[in-house]
């Protein structure tokens, strides 16, 4: 198994550890599943560059990395969607306005992603590779970027609570809701996209 490979499961391996970090409350957990979730991007990253830069492409590789990426990001949505109620008590004012807010969002990124997956299944069998465009690497990123902003801020609220006025608390909460808003904005654009692009492929003719 070459290097880029070896990231690549390395990848798979973190996201138990990333769960526990997330879900179980020993000190500064959310802080430890933010830096496993860093350090998993992180492979993300070098695993295709180090690919590319020394021709070790391989099938298994092919497979695997939009797969360790999926896993990742949605084990890390999922897990801030079963933390969110205990984590923004403000959550429960409104009717759970903010909560629904959340799982409308978090719903839309995982569908795309189940989306993208089928879609390139169904071109592959033709022989069609679906190209990354930059709409669905500003999708990555950002969702990545929001990801660990979350769990940041998530963290600071356990650890600062004493320190960490209502005002400050509720604008660190609301940047937190716009980052995944917009997330899931660039989910439905670069969503689009691919079935536009590939609409030929799924015709139900």
């Amino acid at each position: 198994m070459n290097l880029p490979n070896k990231l690549t499961l390395l990848r798979v391996i973190l996201v138990p550890f990333f769960a526990v970090a997330a879900l179980v409350g020993f000190p500064f957990h959310y802080f430890v599943a933010a830096l496993i979730f860093v350090i998993a991007s992180v492979t993300d990253c070098l695993d295709g560059y180090i690919a590319r830069k020394n021709n070790l492409v391989t099938d298994f590789g092919k497979f695997l990395d939009p797969l360790a990426d999926k896993i990742l990001v949605m084990a890390a949505l999922v897990c801030m969607l079963y933390k969110s109620e205990s984590a923004f008590p403000f959550l429960s004012i409104g009717g759970n306005v903010w909560q629904l807010f959340l799982i409308v969002a978090v719903i839309i990124i995982i569908s795309r992603e189940f989306m993208v997956s089928g879609l390139r299944l169904v071109t592959a069998g033709k022989g069609v590779v679906v190209p990354a465009d930059i709409w669905g690497k500003l999708k990555t990123a950002f969702t990545m970027v929001a990801i660990v902003y979350i769990y940041l801020f998530l963290q600071l609220c356990v650890s600062a609570t004493e320190i960490l006025s209502a005002n400050l608390f509720n604008i660190g909460a609301y940047i937190c809701f716009a980052l995944i808003g917009i997330s899931a904005i660039l989910t439905v654009i670069s969503g689009v996209r691919y079935l536009w692009q590939m609409r030929k492929y799924i015709s139900a003719k």
